[in-house]
């Protein structure tokens, strides 16, 4: 049976709250300091989460030199 690592996830909680915690402080900083209203905020996710990179495949085409 598998052991459940509770430090592991307390660690990842706190982590969580944390990155929160900055990413909230960060646009209220942002919204004060551009005070028209539009703001251009894109919402970075700095965290190290395990999701499935998607490669698609290329395929290179060789170009065709022109015969004379």
């Amino acid at each position: 049976m598998v052991k459940v690592n509770y430090q592991f996830e307390k660690r990842k909680k706190e982590m969580d709250k944390k990155r929160k915690k900055e990413q909230k402080l960060r646009l209220k900083q942002e919204k004060k300091n551009n005070p028209q209203g539009g703001t251009q905020i894109k919402p970075q996710d700095e965290s190290p989460v395990e999701t499935p990179v998607e490669e698609t495949p290329t395929e290179t085409v060789p170009a065709e030199t022109p015969q004379k």
